[in-house]
């Protein structure tokens, strides 16, 4: 049964915890088949059943229990755009109504608002069931005119975090002002030049109330939502740890009598909040930082296209350029979409999405990538791809997925998360209990104390931060190497790989061949050899004539018309050139003929044991010395293998060909094991059986007929010059036709895991060895015990650090 794929935001998640409740929520919904939620990048990714659900009633789901959808991104590509343009011709506000009206029936339209006295319309709408051609048609269809566009492309989520991050870092500053004087006036001793009335309970309890309940606020409603539906979070720790020393205190304060010693904590609860603020303004900060790939990705995308229409060149939004459409392009601008050169020819730098750091030349019939920078001539091209399809398009939405997926390892934190808040509200009773009982006097404030402390101190933020906020940047730096990574589960596994199959044809090698020797007989040349051959070969569509022919072209021979042309199947041609006869061929071919070879056998065998084939030319019943051609070696192959051998990986080619060419090539490259005679359609089974020898292996192929080898491997690789179904089945796809793709993929992926270990590490370490501590076991021992200001502290930089060590792969360089 077919499945749809959706990608939305949710807003209100404070940590693993609430991942985890969210997950359990979804997977509950009927007709869910799988869903995944990300705390770094705030977005859930669900799969489901539309014939047993939808998304209204999956939205509905998440915000039954306390949390918003802020934003609607399906597997097609549905982001929400927002537009703002000019309306003329409006007089009154009925000119208003019919507007918003006409608006609103535009299929993918979300929302529409008209403002009279701007002149000015605001719409949403979905990106990939209309754009804003068809809106300003519909303006215009009712009799008004569109006469300026504002803004475009507004990104929906990116202004909810803006606006959080501000209101974050307001309630923290504020914090700041009411934390101080109340720190202040609770150590009179440390400040006896206070004022008198400073020190006074009753002034920090009016000075806590705002403190408490405005700036904690936000606590206090992730506590309270999480209560609602029988669960806890973060909100939860902090919300009951800063109440406690807050009632505690005001106890304290209108009715002293109560309690054995006359101190309060107002300081406590509101240095706790000020600093919990401070680390989440520092990690919403540098979690910003983690999708900065992205962000250089869609800045890639130019704002205007320079078309031709009706025969006149018009500068145009890059939303209402079609296909077929004839754009022109100068030196220095972006190309807007993707498309083929019509007219001119020029260099393109596509290193911001290839990595490819040369210039690549675009002739006549050249493809051409949106958001690559056209360097030197100027031309024309056809626009064959717009919105959603363009490559850059595809690009963000791959590493988007990317980013919102689930490594392996990440399933223990999520499991412990699951199961921490509530862990940690039993540990903190036990400890109040434990100190109260048995505590040295006063017993209630060592007891309220250590409490505190424990919910303060534990930090499931850090254990839900540690593998996704890792996988973001991982994948972003892939992307900008040309490598496209598509989750999280494709990136663990290539750090364990220790076997890279390697397809021969169009992977290893380029695919096509070409002359790679020349060897004359007799009082024949090199140039008088290929000339022959070429002439005899003109027009023929066999690879191995195509490439005797180019081999003479680039030499700029000019060749004759061959008469009488005859081809022997299975052995070579024959044909009169200029008044002689040639006959061309294999060894068999040149024995009919009764031709000597002389001493150019033995040339012939060293070809041919080097994987070459070589073809014999004779002119009039002598023979005029031989061609060889082989698939050549792409440029980088050989550098790439000894990059694969110095991490340790085992390398094997495969290949239809037989041993003795395939082995000849191996042995140039420095191949570790060769699978010749392979059939297409048993590369999967090749695969298959080096895994079940134990190794866990990775495919890297372009065609169609590595598609299912690429499915079977445990990371499949594709080069990006291949096809679409070929990458389809793959986990990794290189974007450029370069195999050192593969060495970078490997050493990223080994980079991501280690900072993913490193973050797990003391995610759980600082909460093992936290709590323990902020419960007082070392009290008995060595006298310490954790004052909840510093807990406060430890858990705010906890997720920070974890962010921060997760920036560093920001520096990764293949």
């Amino acid at each position: 049964m077919p499945t749809t794929q959706l990608q939305f935001g949710i807003s209100g998640m404070s940590c693993a915890s609430c991942v985890s409740k969210i997950e359990s929520t979804l997977n509950a919904v009927p007709g869910v088949v799988s869903a995944s939620v990300n705390l770094a990048t705030e977005r859930a990714q669900v799969e489901y059943q539309s014939d047993e659900t939808d998304f209204l009633t999956i939205r509905q789901a998440v915000e039954s229990i306390g949390y918003q959808v802020i934003e609607l991104d399906n597997a097609e590509d549905n982001s929400r755009i927002q537009l703002q343009f000019g309306i003329s011709g409006m007089s009154c506000a009925s000119c208003v109504s019919k507007i918003e009206s006409t608006l609103d029936a535009v299929p993918g339209v979300l929302s529409a608002s008209v403002n009279l006295a701007t002149e000015r319309a605001q719409v949403e709408y979905l990106s990939t069931e209309t754009n804003f051609q068809s809106i300003r048609k519909a303006v215009e269809s009712a009799g008004y005119q569109v006469v300026e566009i504002e803004e475009a492309a507004e990104d929906i989520e990116r202004i909810q975090r803006e606006r959080t991050y501000r209101r974050l870092r307001f309630r923290f500053l504020l914090g700041i002002l009411l934390t101080v004087p109340i720190l202040l006036g609770s150590l009179p001793e440390l400040f006896p030049w206070l004022p008198d009335f400073l020190n006074q309970f009753e002034v920090l309890f009016v000075l806590s109330l705002p403190m408490q309940f405005g700036v904690g606020l936000p606590f206090y409603a992730g506590a309270w939502r999480a209560l609602r539906h029988r669960t806890a979070d973060m909100n939860t720790l902090i919300a009951v740890g800063t109440s406690a020393a807050f009632v505690y205190s005001t106890i304290e304060t209108f009715v002293p009598q109560l309690f054995e010693e006359s101190h309060i904590y107002f300081d406590t609860s509101a240095v706790i909040i000020t600093l919990i603020l401070l680390g989440r303004v520092l990690e919403m900060r540098a979690r910003g930082q983690t999708s900065e790939a992205i962000k250089k990705l869609m800045g890639l995308q130019p704002k205007t296209a320079r078309v031709i229409r009706d025969g006149q060149e018009i500068d145009i939004p890059v939303e209402e350029v079609q296909i077929r459409d004839r754009i022109i392009v100068r030196p220095g601008e972006r190309i807007p979409v993707d498309g083929i050169v019509r007219e001119g020819h020029s260099a393109v730098d596509e290193s911001m999405l290839t990595g490819e750091s040369m210039p690549v030349d675009k002739d006549v019939g050249d493809e051409v990538i949106g958001a690559t920078i056209n360097k030197t001539g100027s031309f024309q091209f056809e626009a064959t791809k717009v919105g959603k399809d363009t490559a850059l398009a595809q690009i963000i939405k791959l590493v988007q997925e990317a980013q919102g997926s689930k490594a392996p390892i990440q399933r223990l934190a999520d499991v412990i998360s699951g199961y921490f808040v509530p862990i940690v509200i039993g540990i903190a009773i036990t400890t109040f209990g434990v100190w109260y009982l048995f505590g040295p006097a006063p017993s209630l404030t060592f007891a309220l104390m250590n409490f505190v402390a424990v919910l303060i101190i534990a930090c499931p933020c850090a254990l839900g931060l540690a593998t996704p906020t890792a996988i973001m940047v991982g994948t972003g730096k892939g992307a900008e190497h040309g490598v496209l990574i598509k989750g999280g589960e494709s990136l663990e596994t290539a750090h364990i790989l220790d076997t890279v199959v390697l397809d021969k044809t169009g992977t290893l090698t380029k695919g096509e061949p070409s002359v790679t020797d020349i060897v004359p007989a007799g009082s024949f040349d090199e140039s008088t050899v290929l000339w022959l051959a070429a002439s005899a070969e003109r027009g023929s569509e066999h690879p191995l004539g195509q490439a005797i022919v180019n081999e003479a072209l680039n030499r700029k021979l000019e060749l004759s018309r061959a008469k009488d042309f005859n081809a022997i199947t299975g052995h070579g041609i024959e044909a009169i050139i200029d008044g002689h006869a040639l006959v061309m061929g294999n060894l068999k071919l040149m024995q009919d003929r009764g031709i000597e070879l002389g001493p150019l056998e033995r040339d012939v065998e060293k070809l041919a044991s080097q994987g070459k084939t070589p073809m014999f030319v004779s002119v009039d019943g002598e023979i005029a010395g031989t061609i060889a051609v082989a698939d050549t070696l792409k440029e980088h192959s050989t550098e790439a293998v000894a990059a694969l051998h110095k991490l340790g990986i085992e390398v094997a080619m495969i290949t239809g060909d037989n041993r003795r060419t395939a082995e000849a090539i191996a042995q140039q490259v420095g191949i570790d094991r060769v699978l010749a005679e392979v059939l297409p359609e048993d590369k999967a089974n090749e695969v298959r059986m080096l895994q079940q020898e134990g190794k866990v292996v990775a495919m890297v192929g372009d065609g169609i007929n590595d598609a299912p080898a690429l499915a079977q491997a445990d990371v499949g690789i594709a080069i990006g010059t291949g096809t679409d179904v070929a990458m389809e089945a793959s986990d990794i796809t290189l974007m450029r036709d370069d195999l050192r793709g593969v060495v970078t993929a490997i050493q990223l992926s080994k980079r991501t895991m280690r900072i993913i270990k490193q973050n797990l590490f003391w995610a759980f370490v600082y909460n093992t060895a936290g709590i323990p501590v902020a419960a007082g076991l070392l009290y008995p021992f060595f006298g310490i015990l954790l004052n909840p200001m510093l807990a406060s502290l430890a858990m705010a930089f906890s997720s920070v650090s974890v962010v921060t060590n997760s920036l560093r792969l920001r520096r990764f360089t293949a």
